[in-house]
C-alpha cells in the first residue's frame, strides 16, 4: 500500500479542539480528526464521506448527525473519527445523485445502486487498519451499527462496538429500515 501522510496540525472546532493527519490513498484523501492524549482504548468512528448529509444537512439519511455525534464522543472520551473520502457508498458523487433520482422514482438505496450497475455497497476499510497502526492503536471501541466495518479491521481487536443510533425523520425512515432489514445494520 503507497500512502502518503501529512503532517499534524491543530484543528479547533465548535465540537473541540482536534489535531488531523490526511493519509493519501491514491486518489482519495482521508482524514483523522482525534482528541490528544489519545485513550488507551479510544473510541473510534469510521466515517465515509456525505456530502449531501454532512455539509448540506440531507434528511435523506443520518450520515451528519452520526458524524456531529462521533466528533463530541471523539472530544469527550479522546476518541478519533476517521473520515473515508468514499462518497455514496464509494460509487461517487454524479453517480450518487443519479442514485437519489432513481429514489425519487420509488427505488430504495439499494435498487438504485444496483439500476446504476454498482453493488448494494462499494465502500472498502483497508487503510483503515494501516491508520490504527501508524497511531499503535492495537484495540478500539468501534462506534458502527455497520457489521462490514466490524469484520473489516484486521488484527485489530474490537474491545466494544459502541451503538450510533440516530432519531429518525419522515425523509429517512424508509432508508434506514433498508440498512436495517436488508444490510444487516444493527439499529
Amino acid at each position: 500500500m503507497n500512502i502518503e501522510i501529512s503532517e499534524i496540525a491543530n484543528l479547533p472546532s465548535r465540537f473541540g479542539d482536534f489535531k488531523v493527519k490526511a493519509f493519501k490513498e491514491g486518489h482519495k484523501e482521508h482524514l483523522v480528526i482525534y482528541k490528544e492524549p489519545l485513550d488507551e482504548v479510544p473510541i473510534v468512528r469510521v466515517h465515509s464521506e456525505c456530502l449531501t448529509g454532512d455539509a448540506i444537512g440531507s434528511l435523506k439519511c443520518d450520515c451528519r448527525d452520526q458524524l456531529e455525534y462521533a466528533l463530541r464522543l471523539a472530544s469527550q472520551t479522546n476518541g478519533m473519527v476517521i473520515y473515508l473520502r468514499q462518497e455514496g457508498r464509494n460509487i461517487g458523487l454524479l453517480n450518487k445523485i443519479n442514485a437519489y433520482a432513481l429514489q425519487d422514482k420509488g427505488l430504495n438505496t439499494i435498487e438504485a445502486n444496483h439500476q446504476l450497475g454498482f453493488d448494494t455497497d462499494e465502500r472498502t476499510y483497508e487503510i483503515v487498519p494501516f491508520i490504527l497502526a501508524h497511531f499503535d492503536i492495537k484495540k478500539i471501541k468501534l462506534l458502527t451499527n455497520n457489521p462490514r466495518k466490524i469484520d473489516s479491521l484486521g488484527d485489530i481487536e474490537i474491545v466494544n462496538r459502541v451503538p450510533i443510533i440516530m432519531k429518525s425523520n419522515p425523509h429517512n425512515e424508509a432508508y434506514l429500515n433498508v440498512k436495517k432489514e436488508s444490510m444487516g445494520h444493527l439499529l
